[in-house]
């Protein structure tokens, strides 16, 4: 039995006696007659393996035969010429497991049959095909209404079903993201022997870029962060413009897809070779966080606990290079840490960059497991014009200030901690000069074990030594590096 074959018997098991309703993604018109690449709705990737898009999958498992269900484009030669070749519904039986298929004008159709009886519908809403399932549902009960035949009377999202099957990595997701990370730790490691004053963001992401495509990679996994100087201290920057200068940091956050799996690295380098001190002062504190949390991965810990150890050892660096004002523990309860450190510790990783996935079970953090992927990726990022900071004296608590964002929406839930921060006693700061303008992340993919944790991506140097090495070797792909 293939991969996708056990997935989809998992998730069969998961619905019971209703009916599940899994779209493909749909092509996205970039301009004219010109669409974006395609990517596959991980998703419906994920249970069905098909690459093909203006699909749907749909699931029944009380039916007698046909249990597992395609609706495809049909083949069409001409089409085909333009488009590339078509599966068909033959296709879909013989090379993708399908119980059956159709041709995807009958989906209204098969749907509203295969509704009957049911009590429950397994969809995610928000998919190009709402109006087409939707209108398939409404008939159904409206023929409830004429003869009694029980029609669905809710409809259950899918994506936590879907995501509790992939959070477990399986071996062969595994190996894929092995090689992914391999891919992307030689174009990381490229990028440090290309980059140099005057040349581009752009021609170091073209040639890290290039390694992705070369060795391997099926596409990025996310849009490339090359970011020089100031720019490294925006978070999703993603312009890569920039004539890079002597002195300049440069925070690369990128990573290929291979096998649909993707990776997630971020490594920070000086342009010209070697860190200034108060460069280096920063990225210490940022290692010294990174490594720390790495250690101490393994079955077992919450995952909440790695973000928690992040923010404190990060914080006890601020304070001793005085970015902050002490004591630790005020700083920590505080949350004046964000001014420099705004953003989480890690993220779930696999068929998504920001993979499938709770990250808190019955109100605790959830606990690792062996087969998880995910992320390490402290940073501090000075903004050029943070001169000074006014901090006040009031508690933080993330998950309270997500409830009420949850309550009141954003804009209501920001009006609200606004005026209690400005009636709140506030400490004055100065920021360091020397510090202003540096942006710094560190980012690495770990697996959990049985024994403990392996750095997936740990081929690509983070010790600020060997990075300095590393940046003085030849381009090996760049003539004139």
């Amino acid at each position: 039995m293939d991969r996708f074959a056990q997935r989809r018997n998992s998730f069969i098991s998961f619905i019971g006696s209703g009916v599940a309703v899994v779209p493909s993604a749909a092509e996205t018109v970039r301009n004219s007659d010109v669409h974006h690449p395609f990517r596959q709705d991980s998703d419906f990737f994920f249970l069905t393996g098909f690459p093909e898009p203006d699909s749907v999958a749909l699931f029944d498992p009380t039916h007698e035969s046909e249990r597992y269900v395609l609706f495809v484009r049909p083949r069409d030669p001409d089409r085909e010429s333009w488009d590339g070749k078509r599966a068909g519904v033959a296709g879909c039986i013989e090379d993708f497991g399908a119980d059956a298929a159709y041709p995807i004008a009958e989906l209204d159709k098969v749907l509203r049959d295969r509704l009957r009886g049911k009590r429950t519908l397994y969809y995610r809403l928000g998919s190009p095909t709402d109006s087409r399932v939707l209108g398939a549902l409404e008939a159904s009960r409206g023929h409830q209404v004429r003869t009694g035949v029980p029609a669905p009377c809710r409809i259950e999202n899918t994506t936590r079903a879907l995501a509790e099957l992939r959070i477990i990595k399986t071996p062969d997701e595994i190996v894929a993201m092995r090689e992914a990370c391999r891919i992307s730790a030689a174009g990381h490691a490229e990028a440090m022997r290309v980059a140099a004053p005057g040349k581009t963001e752009r021609r170091v992401q073209a040639a890290m870029e290039y390694v992705f495509r070369a060795a391997g990679a099926e596409r990025e996994g996310y849009p490339s962060i090359v970011a020089s100087g100031p720019n490294a201290v925006i978070l999703h920057y993603t312009e890569n413009d920039r004539t890079m200068e002597a002195g300049d940091l440069l925070l690369i956050d990128a990573a290929a897809e291979y096998g649909h799996m993707s990776s997630d690295i971020t490594r920070t380098f000086p342009v010209d070779g070697n860190f200034s001190r108060a460069q280096r002062e920063i990225y210490d504190v940022v290692l010294a966080a990174h490594q720390a949390v790495i250690e101490v991965c393994e079955p077992g810990i919450p995952f909440t606990d790695l973000h928690d150890l992040a923010v404190r050892k990060l914080t006890e660096g601020m304070v001793d290079l005085d970015l902050i004002p002490g004591p630790v523990d005020d700083a920590v309860g505080y949350g004046w840490y964000r001014e420099f450190y705004f953003h989480g510790t890690g993220h779930w990783l696999g068929l998504d960059v920001h993979d499938a996935g709770e990250y808190r079970v019955d109100g605790a953090g959830r606990l690792l497991e062996p087969g998880m992927v995910f992320t390490v990726e402290p940073g501090i990022y000075v903004a050029p014009d943070k001169t000074t900071l006014s901090l006040p004296e009031l508690p933080f608590d993330l998950e309270a200030d997500r409830d009420l964002a949850y309550l009141e929406g954003a804009a209501g839930a920001k009006e609200q901690l606004d005026e209690r921060r400005a009636a709140a006693e506030q400490v004055a700061h100065e920021v360091p000069e020397r510090f202003r303008g540096i942006g710094v992340r560190i980012e690495d993919d770990i697996l959990i074990t049985e024994t403990g944790h392996e750095n997936l991506s740990n081929a690509v140097p983070v010790d600020p030594d060997e990075i300095e090495a590393l940046c003085a070797d030849r381009s090996v792909v760049v003539p004139d590096s």
